[in-house]
């Protein structure tokens, strides 16, 4: 069963992806990397993922959206996170990476702030 939802705005060139869950390294870190890896072959550079219903992302999920930005920033492309919860953004507050991402509080204007 997949948890996360991929959701392509066509007219914007916006992809949204939906996470849920606990991602703690295993088949589901697996499955985001995977998710983002086939976005970005297919030349997406206008990401949104929104974690209203991600409740914990380990060091190895934070990789895997290192990583993603790595990619899309070399392909002038952006990711923009939205609905981080108080844990998820102490913790992108904590490891510096509030810095690298930028994030809002509904998937509506993390969608606007790509115009």
């Amino acid at each position: 069963m997949s948890s996360i939802k991929i959701t392509e705005i066509k007219d914007k060139d916006i992809a949204v992806l939906t996470p849920k869950g606990n991602f703690v390294g295993g088949d589901e870190t697996d499955e985001l990397r995977d998710s983002i890896k086939k976005l970005s072959d297919e030349g997406n550079t206008k990401l949104v993922i929104d974690l209203g219903e991600v409740l914990y992302l380990n060091s190895t999920a934070l990789g895997v959206l290192i990583s993603a930005h790595a990619n899309y920033s070399k392909r002038e492309g952006k990711i923009k996170l939205c609905q981080l919860n108080k844990n998820l953004e102490n913790l992108f507050v904590i490891t510096k990476l509030a810095l690298i991402f930028d994030s809002y509080p509904s998937q509506e204007e993390a969608i606007q702030s790509f115009s």
